[in-house]
């Protein structure tokens, strides 16, 4: 347990091994008997303490003064981040503590009078007997599409979510409003209202080490991730007109003739985005039931292909269609392209670019793909344990209430939004 250190200007206690009852009962004593107008300073977790809860930081208290400086460093040497609140009596923490880790703690007030008040503290944290760590899915330094979240998995089971959400913070060089948004209780992902900013710096910093996600569960470490945001590629594909256009940086560039899915196979709307690509894939009917012998079977290599769905939808090179593309669908699922427009999106597009069909009369499942853009800006924010968005810029982020928000623009794309959302299982494919 924790326990705390009080000092007036002319007093020291001496350090004692205690709990944080005991030791808070011990400053209202030194309170009591203090010279009355002389700076107190309370620093918890106090001197010699262990600390088994780490998640509750440092605090520091002044009474009769205000602070001036405070100081909290581990072992490393390492400084602690925290502020001042209330004009300066007190200070905290801004994340949790790590654990185990032993940290020396100096604080400094003065009073009224211009006295100088200091206090020590040396502590440790304990170490936890269960602890979760977290992983994103994305490479150091990737570059990824406008429309990439990001994707934060842990290794137990979050029940304070709302703790958890309170350690991440968000840094990006252009001003950048989004949300939190549990999938379930090892699974959040982070989604801008619109898209990021093209060629956005954004680094994502977990303060985890320390925080409590259950009871006796504490974060192992920290985890962070920079990553970049590249041009901005916006496409829109429609099932009815068999035409495809391609937004770059905003202008449009591309008016393709496609072929989406035939009548039985036809490719579902949504506002996707792209997750993987190869060159060749391997596509084959009996992933999806349809065997050799089995009438449709096929099993072909297919060049210059972007995925889009978890079921099998690219969009992909088909030399066999150029005929039909603008004029019909013949596809099994996929969004047909003739050999030369595939291959230059193919080259242009990273993972998390998005791309948006339309005018088909089958509905988009939701979790067939990264289908976190399916979501309207409300349905996100209701996802969130805090139930507020996440404002970043260069300096960092904090959350806010969405209606007090001023939503920088996106400078991206057009908007299209999908016919629906189904929860129903898709039966997808690709060809």
């Amino acid at each position: 347990m924790l326990a705390a250190s009080s000092l007036t200007v002319t007093a020291c206690q001496a350090g004692q091994q205690t709990t944080r009852r005991a030791g808070q009962q011990a400053v209202r004593q030194a309170a009591r008997i203090g010279e009355p107008g002389l700076t107190k300073l309370v620093i918890s977790p106090g001197q010699g303490s262990v600390d088994d809860r780490p998640d509750l930081g440092v605090a520091v208290s002044a009474s009769g003064g205000h602070l001036t400086a405070v100081t909290v460093r581990d072992l490393r040497g390492d400084e602690v981040a925290g502020y001042v609140r209330s004009g300066g009596a007190s200070w905290h923490s801004a994340w949790a503590l790590a654990a185990p880790q032993t940290y020396d703690v100096t604080a400094t007030a003065v009073g009224p009078r211009g006295r100088i008040a200091t206090q020590h503290a040396t502590f440790r944290t304990a170490a936890s007997a269960q602890t979760f760590t977290a992983s994103v899915d994305m490479a150091p330094g990737e570059t990824v599409g406008v429309g990439m979240p990001i994707m934060v998995t842990f290794s137990r089971p979050v029940r304070d979510k709302a703790e958890v959400e309170r350690s991440f913070e968000i840094r990006s060089s252009k001003p950048v409003v989004g949300a939190w948004y549990w999938l379930d209780d090892k699974t959040v992902w982070f989604r801008p209202r619109a898209h990021w900013p093209a060629y956005d710096r954004v680094r994502l910093l977990a303060h985890l080490a320390g925080v409590r996600a259950a009871n006796g569960v504490y974060g192992a470490a920290d985890l962070s991730r920079r990553f970049t945001i590249g041009r901005s590629l916006v496409t829109i594909a429609s099932a009815s007109s068999h035409r495809m256009r391609v937004w770059v940086n905003g202008r449009l560039r591309f008016d393709w003739p496609i072929s989406t899915g035939q009548p039985g196979d036809d490719t579902p709307d949504g506002e996707y985005l792209t997750i993987d690509k190869g060159n060749p894939v391997d596509m084959d009917s009996c992933s999806y039931g349809v065997c050799p012998g089995d009438p449709g079977y096929y099993n072909l290599l297919v060049y210059d292909s972007v995925r889009f769905t978890w079921s099998g939808d690219y969009i992909h090179s088909a030399p066999w269609s150029v005929g039909e593309q603008g004029v019909t669908n013949v596809s099994h699922g996929c969004v047909n392209l003739a050999p030369d427009h595939a291959a230059w999106y193919y080259a242009h597009a990273d993972r998390g670019e998005p791309v948006t069909i339309v005018g088909s009369p089958v509905r988009g499942t939701w979790g067939d793909g990264w289908t976190i853009w399916f979501l309207p800006w409300q349905q996100l924010l209701k996802g969130s344990a805090l139930k507020q968005a996440v404002v970043a810029g260069p300096a960092g982020s904090y959350f806010a209430r969405s209606g007090a928000l001023n939503v920088p623009p996106s400078g991206a794309a057009p908007a299209a939004r999908s016919a629906g959302v189904s929860t129903a299982p898709a039966a997808g494919s690709a060809g």
